[in-house]
């Protein structure tokens, strides 16, 4: 696929270009960045380099993850970055980063609301997953947002850095959305109520988020 362009009420969210990289190197110097996301600590201007130059496009042109840079809608750099990655069977998952000075704003979840809407209706994703490393509260606080179901713990269920860490899973479905699902979806009659949201932060750096 191309990449293509996506816009909500204040933010677009479009294609990485190579003339990215020092606004992507600058922000990922952020310490809550290289902590809970999955870009290398530290991180280099080679990183930043083979993420434009290599992931972006190869994500692209094999289907296998979608990257965003997230900029305001009336103009001004990027600050943030979303993805799309395909799990296979129509299922995706979603991750982020956001720069410091612009959390608590609620610009992270307009964009996940976006691109679930978008892999619901462009994609046929059947479901999103969301995951994040235990104690990334404000990566929580947007899932929350956003509506996804939180499902528990799994135990180291997140490679990161080399480190296995046990990690917060949640899903979203096309219903939860209001939108009809690809596939018909059967749920047990006695399924257990679903995790009670719990916002305890506000928007922080992301889940497993986009990076070289």
């Amino acid at each position: 696929m191309d990449p293509i362009t996506l816009t909500t009420e204040r933010l677009r969210l479009r294609g990485f270009v190579p003339e990215d990289e020092d606004t992507v190197y600058a922000h990922c110097q952020d310490p809550a960045i290289r902590r809970w996301t999955i870009v290398p600590d530290p991180y280099t201007r080679e990183d930043a380099a083979f993420f434009l130059d290599r992931l972006v496009p190869d994500g692209w042109r094999d289907d296998s993850h979608y990257n965003f840079a997230v900029e305001p809608l009336d103009g001004g750099p990027l600050f943030a970055a979303a993805a799309l990655h395909n799990r296979g069977s129509g299922v995706w998952e979603v991750g982020f980063w956001l720069a410091p000075g612009q959390r608590g704003r609620g610009y992270m979840t307009e964009v996940v609301r976006a691109l679930a809407h978008w892999a619901f209706t462009g994609l046929g994703c059947v479901r999103l997953t969301w995951q994040a490393e235990i104690g990334n509260t404000g990566s929580r606080a947007v899932a929350e947002r956003v509506g996804f179901t939180l499902e528990g713990v799994q135990r180291a269920g997140l490679l990161t850095k080399g480190t296995l860490r046990d990690c917060w899973t949640g899903s979203l479905l096309p219903s939860d959305f209001g939108l009809p699902s690809p596939v018909p979806y059967l749920p047990p009659r006695d399924a257990p109520a679903p995790v009670a949201p719990r916002t305890t932060a506000p928007e922080g750096p992301g889940a497993v988020g986009p990076g070289a």
